[in-house]
């Protein structure tokens, strides 16, 4: 679906690749930030757009010597991981429940950290670097490495998958843990404060943000890309383990080599170039989709999931969306659907199925394939995978 240019009486246009029309908070939401000076030609609202903090979740948005600490949000490196493996679904035949059970005691989920931390951890690169970060964070540097390849809550998950050729696939969705957290309100604080002492006009207070060549700006790009690559390799971490599980349950614990591989963040901001201008581009809820990239679009539990090629569209800022989006709160979920429902919507799932995960039945979440049918001009389908296997944060 090509995308729509919203009738919105903003400085810059918004163009949106939804199908459905925005609310009256979510249109606020747009206009606001389209109505920042910094922001370079237009916004582009991805078709899994939905309320968010300052900026809609699904929105990207391209700077001009500016940043929005609140636009990234506070789970710094939110993103996917998968792979695909040499095995088959006939090779899961009555071992899935194994297979979950070993995972749950091999990556903590939820508020738990690691017991002990693996060599891999400790060996990480960037650990040298975090006597630089925010000196609000700097008490943190032993939770940061027990939290190194955990999942963490609300919508992270771990999943094992198929694909229309039976080939099992493996993939997890994380971020940046309590350290990106911690950083991102910390200087969001800081933006907000900044912005009242300058006395700067702001449509929304968590629209405040930091203007290239001041020490504000350099002190949270610094702290931004470590809680990046903080959150990437958080992932291959985890993934690495759910590997050796599955390998020892399919494969008599050979190691194996995946057929191929994605990490990609869905929650950051970059340096990028765009028709020949260097800007900050924003991708909150959105993954990068140039030509050359590959993506994860996900489903809901117990609905469709996509690994994606980007097809570099100029006007989306080389974007596609995250997921399928969210349609009603956790809060509406849990008040509209019981456990039989969400029973009956995982069915075939290995999965919890109690009222501690009602908030993310199926149903609380935009149609995927609708979401997909609307961004043909964003991604190529690369694979469809089905899953058999999710465990939630």
């Amino acid at each position: 679906m090509p995308y729509q240019t919203l009738n919105l009486a903003t400085a810059k246009p918004v163009l949106s690749w939804a199908n459905h029309d925005l609310g009256t908070q979510e249109i606020r939401m747009a206009k606001n930030v389209a109505s920042l000076p910094f922001v370079y030609k237009h916004v582009a609202l991805m078709p899994d757009v939905h309320l968010g903090k300052g900026a809609l979740v699904g929105s990207v948005i391209a700077t001009q010597d500016a940043v929005i600490p609140a636009a990234v949000g506070v789970d710094i490196g939110c993103g996917m991981c998968a792979i695909q493996t040499p095995f088959t679904a006939a090779q899961l035949e009555g071992k899935l429940k194994q297979i979950r059970q070993a995972v749950e005691a091999a990556i903590p989920v939820g508020f738990s950290q690691n017991q002990s931390i693996d060599k891999p951890v400790y060996n990480w690169q960037r650990w040298k670097d975090f006597k630089t970060l925010h000196p609000g964070v700097q008490s943190l540097d032993q939770k940061a490495l027990a939290q190194m390849g955990s999942l963490g809550g609300g919508n992270h998950f771990i999943e094992l998958c198929l694909d229309e050729a039976e080939q099992v696939w493996l993939m997890l969705h994380s971020g940046s843990r309590n350290i990106g957290n911690m950083l991102a309100q910390n200087h969001i604080h800081t933006a907000k404060a900044l912005a009242k002492l300058m006395e700067v006009s702001l449509p929304d207070p968590d629209l405040a943000y930091f203007v290239k060549g001041t020490p504000e700006f350099a002190a949270y790009w610094r702290d931004l890309q470590w809680a990046q690559e903080y959150a990437r390799y958080n992932r291959e971490v985890m993934m690495a383990r759910f590997k050796r599980i599955v390998e020892l349950h399919l494969g008599g614990g050979k190691p194996t080599q995946p057929r191929f591989r994605v990490n990609c963040h869905h929650n950051y901001a970059e340096q990028e170039i765009h028709d020949g201008t260097s800007v900050v581009i924003t991708r909150k809820g959105a993954v990068r989709a140039r030509q050359d990239d590959y993506g994860i679009i996900p489903g809901s539990m117990g609905a469709k999931s996509f690994i994606v090629q980007g097809k570099g569209n100029r006007e989306s800022y080389c974007s596609c969306s995250h997921g399928a989006g969210r349609s009603m709160s956790r809060a509406q979920a849990k008040r509209q659907f019981s456990v039989a429902d969400l029973v009956q919507q995982t069915a075939g799932v290995e999965c919890r199925k109690d009222a501690g995960v009602i908030d993310e039945i199926p149903a609380a979440y935009k149609p995927i394939e609708q979401v997909m049918a609307n961004q043909s001009d964003l991604v190529n389908i690369v694979a469809t995978l089905h899953q058999v296997l999710c465990i939630k944060g």
